[in-house]
């Protein structure tokens, strides 16, 4: 794995944060953690979940991790719509976990030291004119459609982006790059190009008559 300007990590020489991206309907999962009454099928889907939040559980505990709210009982208090704490990251594990089941197989962005780092990216990038709503900080930790307690720290942080603004993404980082600072030139150019495959990949989809709508980032 290369690195960019020391912020992100060269193979495992460095203990960084993932950053991972995937793609689906996000009224899915609104729909399964927010329905009064759910489908036989929704039912399924909710087990897959929760035995998900349990084996993360088990493998935070296995590292030492301590959650003040475990995943499992966050889950179950985001169907309920009565989070027990307004701060505690058990509840992002929990929506990512709901998300997972639905959307595709995440896309790896690499490993970063430094979340922060993005919010220089979007300095130099707005420097030279692309949309805020197109900058990292923008969809990388805007949060999910969901309000939910906040981690306490800069991560877990999930962040969405529109599927229809891939293309535009894709076009804005593109045509800037020659200009960009060297720090950040790969960084841009590696969104440009995951964005123009996800642009492609909705337009297919669209034409399919589905409805993945959501390009979904998972910092962890």
């Amino acid at each position: 794995m290369d690195t960019v300007s020391g912020e992100r990590v060269k193979g495992n020489a460095g203990v960084g944060y993932c950053l991972e991206m995937s793609t689906g309907d996000m009224r899915t999962v609104v729909r399964l953690l927010t329905a009064v009454e759910r489908t036989e099928r929704q039912e399924r889907t909710l087990a897959r979940v929760r035995t998900e939040c349990e084996r993360t559980d088990v493998r935070f505990r296995e590292q030492g991790i301590d959650l003040d709210v475990s995943i499992a009982q966050a889950l179950e208090e985001l169907i309920e719509g009565t989070p027990s704490t307004d701060l505690c990251p058990s509840y992002s594990y929990a929506f990512y976990q709901a998300v997972a089941v639905h959307f595709s197989d995440p896309t790896d962005l690499g490993q970063w030291r430094r979340p922060t780092w993005f919010h220089a990216m979007d300095d130099e990038l707005a420097r030279h004119g692309v949309p805020s709503d197109l900058l990292p900080g923008s969809f990388l930790f805007g949060g999910p459609p969901l309000r939910l307690p906040h981690p306490g720290d800069a991560v877990p942080a999930i962040g969405t982006l529109p599927a229809q603004r891939a293309g535009a993404l894709a076009d804005a980082y593109g045509s800037v790059l020659d200009r960009l600072d060297p720090e950040y030139r790969d960084a841009a150019r590696r969104f440009a190009e995951v964005m123009r495959f996800e642009a492609e990949e909705w337009e297919s989809a669209r034409k399919l008559g589905t409805n993945q709508d959501t390009i979904l980032f998972w910092f962890h």
